[in-house]
């Protein structure tokens, strides 16, 4: 059973993202395979279980990789002196696995809750922009599903998602699949790596410190699309190697993808 709501077309449980295909929007990839054309905006966007199941069942390996790199921010936390309930209730209510990283590595007493906040606020202001990219797509959904979906968004499920949208397949429960599997492996991995954290010691002993940045190489061979490609990123790798050595923290993650969204602008113009 389909329903109509706010401008949007909503799936009933069962309908295939083939089934939308009648409807999916002519899309522009151009610009990196990120944006739609402006004025071309997809309204064939469906939310239904499909989508929900195609996410998590694409998402589960990327989770599962991540898992290595969620037991090493449990061994961190239990060297930090979380409790198993602190560090779970963490990775349950936050998600970032950088953000967490790093508020453990200033965990002290007293808690310096001044410098934990604003470090957390410069990693994550990546989301801002990340969310704004998935605006063409959700624009039609209930805020009910647009927030109750990027409360789970995580850097490895945006890029399939996007990927996963900008092919036309108009899922939007898409994002919400793949971030439970994401939720599911990295709470199950940080009470794993709490409970053996006295026993593996130093995470970076084992490898498992390397375990996120596979995981983003292999997010960026999925997102490579072809020589457009060439001039953002190098434009970002640039960037946050300059920031890198000029500011300490995490802002070249942001001065990176900030300017490469601006070459992007001024190439589609």
């Amino acid at each position: 059973m389909t329903s109509r709501r706010d401008g949007g077309r909503i799936a009933g449980d069962g309908e295939s993202a083939g089934e939308a295909g009648s409807e999916s929007p002519s899309q522009s990839v151009e610009s990196g395979g990120i944006e739609p054309d402006e004025g071309d905006e997809p309204d064939g966007v469906t939310f239904g279980w499909s989508g929900l199941r195609a996410g998590f069942v694409t998402c589960a390996p990327v989770a599962l990789g991540v898992a290595g790199y969620g037991i090493a921010f449990g061994v961190l936390a239990d060297r930090a002196g979380l409790s198993l309930a602190e560090a779970t209730l963490m990775s349950a209510v936050v998600l970032a696995g950088a953000s967490q990283i790093i508020a453990v590595e200033l965990w002290a007493d007293p808690i310096p809750a001044a410098a934990i906040v604003l470090a957390v606020f410069a990693v994550n202001l990546r989301y801002s922009l990340m969310g704004a990219a998935l605006r063409p797509w959700f624009r039609t959904l209930s805020p009910a599903k647009v927030y109750g979906s990027l409360f789970f968004m995580a850097d490895e499920n945006w890029a399939l998602t996007m990927r996963d949208l900008t092919s036309g397949s108009g899922r939007g429960a898409f994002l919400l699949g793949s971030g439970l599997a994401m939720w599911l492996f990295w709470v199950a991995s940080t009470v794993a790596g709490v409970a053996v954290g006295g026993v593996v010691g130093d995470p970076a002993r084992l490898g498992l410190d390397y375990a996120l940045v596979a995981v983003f190489v292999a997010l960026a061979v999925e997102l490579w699309d072809g020589s457009s490609s060439i001039v953002p990123w190098t434009v970002a790798l640039g960037t946050a190697l300059v920031t890198a050595q000029l500011l300490s923290g995490q802002w070249h993650v942001l001065a990176g993808g900030g300017a490469a969204a601006v070459v992007e602008v001024i190439r589609s113009d």
